[in-house]
């Protein structure tokens, strides 16, 4: 395997957005040590010899002593020791160790992300299943854990019942994503109608809706110290069967 740095400036093609090496272009730099270099014929002159005279033994050692083995050249090439290329493999199965157990934290934080209700509203919001304003109202089921609904012998709270009619009656396709696509334990739309279908719509004040209303005043009295009742009419048929 070599690189760039073997071969010449003029052994590349640069005329394109790649560059490429020329055909017929042969590597010709090296950094071989001293004794691998080829002799070099030089001029037996006076002149030359008092030059070559000049130059100090020490220092022709040292700059040999400097130059760089061809294994060590490059970073890929591997280790002559076999002690060195184990402590690079360790080196490399610890790098992929750490990885590996950083990639199972983040997914366990996702997971843990979208086991409670504000994991799943900001997922929902960011996908623009549900507005602003229903987030808002959803907002105080922020601590409602998502793991402990809808399974076998399980009562629902009323906090889990208040979550997903709102929800569903809000946002249904919010509703059906979640279920279908997540796989969140929601209950199933048949059971919310029948959670419906119980509550008392006589003629009047829905006390569910003010028993609800006191017990959000109860807990946030500055977000809930102000409630706006809207009265409507709705007509009543008697119903024979």
């Amino acid at each position: 395997m070599l690189c760039s740095e073997h071969f010449r400036p003029e052994d590349f093609d640069r005329t394109g957005q790649t560059v490429r090496i020329r055909a017929g272009a042969v590597p010709s730099v090296f950094c071989f040590p001293a004794h691998l270099h080829r002799p070099v014929v030089t001029s037996t002159s006076q002149t030359s010899k008092k030059a070559q005279e000049t130059l100090s033994l020490d220092c022709s050692e040292l700059v040999q002593q400097a130059k760089p083995l061809p294994n060590d050249d490059h970073s890929y090439a591997l280790p002559s020791s076999h002690d060195d290329l184990r402590a690079r493999l360790r080196e490399a199965l610890a790098r992929v160790e750490s990885l590996e157990r950083e990639r199972r934290n983040t997914q366990d934080r996702e997971r843990r992300a979208k086991n409670t209700v504000s994991g799943l509203l900001q997922d929902l919001r960011v996908k623009k299943l549900i507005n602003e304003e229903l987030k808002e109202q959803l907002d105080i089921y922020l601590d409602l854990p998502i793991h402990l609904l809808s399974k076998q012998s399980h009562k629902y709270t009323k906090d889990q019942r208040e979550f997903a009619i709102t929800l569903h009656l809000h946002g249904p396709k919010a509703y059906s994503y979640l279920r279908e696509t997540l796989n969140i334990n929601l209950p199933h739309p048949h059971t919310l109608q029948r959670w419906m279908s119980s509550v008392d719509a006589k003629p009047g004040l829905n006390m569910m809706m003010l028993d609800m209303l006191k017990g959000r005043q109860e807990e946030d009295p500055v977000k809930y110290g102000c409630v706006c009742l809207m009265l409507d009419a709705m007509a009543i048929r008697k119903h024979v069967q």
